[in-house]
């Protein structure tokens, strides 16, 4: 038995942050019915390249686990079919900008008179309320409002953003616990309620110690590549051949460790160097030698002398490297599924571990309205005339 199960999700989310927030939820166990545009579904489905056999590797990445449903929602009927779903379903999420639902009567003033009892959740850039709740929202904008592309990069360079779409993705992690308390306080009162997460609190949020260090001296925090503002060495270095691996003195207990295994014993007790806050007030003449040392042995070799000390360390790895780690593969994060139309597909495994609801796994990434007639008629109770009917007005 999963987590989530019995539990049913209508998913009008699409691209990123709700269709994330859906697959962790489908995952766990719930249904999920992703409700798409027809003959056009969800954009991400013509985001490429890569494509896969003409199916988009994005869409791919964050949709199994679902069932696609497609339906016009500017129809009356669609409209129709869309609120006897939502009466018997548990959760609705979706992430269109501030006004469209309510425009298109699917809001949760709309739903929650056809189901009280219904948890509905709203994902958008900037939230449904304040002075830019109208404007439109990507990741790259939110990341640089955020304050994180100050922060990020090599000194003296150009703004760079966080390698993958983490604004998207974290609103969908905040979206997902929103809707288990929610579920839970349901649970005792037997009332839905209204979900607002927006991208914008997601990355604020996460500005944490960065945020309390402006707070605690009235500077910017700047820009310091691998480097950690607090503690030192905390950063990549370069080895013999032009290959990087970091490098993590979390405490003092490490440094000595470290010391030992580069064989600079007098810097223990150096006191340029000898505790954090001294190595933080010497980081550029400390960090100058230890680049000076690593670039005479191959990343190999300290990562080797690392271990064996029990120094934290590790390489900086290609994403090849990444999924052909023997602990990535022991802990299940690699998978295959059958898609019926590209045949074996890989997908990410899930991060989440229970001892007795474990995570279930077991259908691809629909086609575009694949279940569109078993949801009409297991959940809903079409018969096959009226579907045919619906399909000739362009209903689904």
């Amino acid at each position: 038995m999963t987590a989530l199960k019995g539990i049913r999700v209508l998913d009008l989310s699409r691209i990123l942050a709700g269709p994330f927030c859906t697959m962790i939820l489908g995952d766990l166990g719930a249904e999920i019915i992703k409700i798409e545009q027809p003959g056009i579904g969800d954009g991400s489905r013509i985001w490429g390249p890569p494509f896969i056999n003409g199916e988009s590797a994005y869409f791919l990445s964050i949709n199994r686990n679902k069932k696609s449903v497609t339906l016009n929602l500017k129809k009356s009927e669609g409209l129709k079919i869309l609120y006897k779903l939502a009466e018997k379903s548990d959760i609705i999420i979706e992430n269109f900008r501030p006004g469209v639902a309510e425009r298109l009567k699917i809001d949760y003033n709309h739903i929650k008179k056809i189901n009280p009892r219904i948890i509905y959740c709203s994902i958008s850039g900037y939230g449904q309320e304040g002075p830019y709740k109208d404007r439109p929202a990507y990741d790259l904008l939110i990341q640089a409002m955020s304050g994180f592309m100050s922060i990020t990069g090599e000194p003296d360079r150009p703004p760079v953003r966080i390698g993958v779409a983490i604004m998207d993705l974290g609103a969908g992690m905040y979206a997902a616990i929103s809707i288990l308390a929610a579920l839970r306080y349901r649970e005792i009162t037997g009332e839905g309620q209204h979900i607002d997460i927006s991208l914008l609190d997601t990355a604020v949020s996460w500005l944490t110690y960065m945020a309390m260090n402006y707070f605690a001296t009235g500077k910017n925090p700047v820009k310091m590549g691998s480097a950690h503002p607090s503690i030192v060495p905390y950063q990549c270095f370069k080895d013999c051949k032009g290959r990087f691996f970091a490098l993590a003195i979390g405490n003092d207990i490490h440094w000595k460790r470290f010391c030992k295994a580069i064989g600079r014993e007098e810097w223990i007790d150096d006191e340029r160097y000898a505790t954090n806050p001294s190595r933080v007030k010497n980081r550029e003449k400390l960090i100058g030698e230890l680049e000076k040392i690593f670039k005479c042995k191959s990343r190999e070799y300290w990562l080797k002398l690392f271990q064996k000390y029990l120094v934290p360390s590790a390489p900086v790895n290609e994403i090849s490297e990444v999924l052909e780690d023997p602990q990535v593969i022991h802990r299940k994060m690699l998978l295959e599924l059958e898609h019926p139309k590209i045949g074996r597909i890989k997908q990410l495994g899930s991060p989440l571990k229970f001892s007795l609801t474990p995570i279930e796994i077991k259908t691809p990434p629909p086609m575009l309205g694949q279940h569109t007639v078993e949801v009409l008629k297991n959940i809903l109770g079409y018969s096959d005339d009226e579907i045919e009917k619906l399909k000739k007005e362009g209903i689904i």
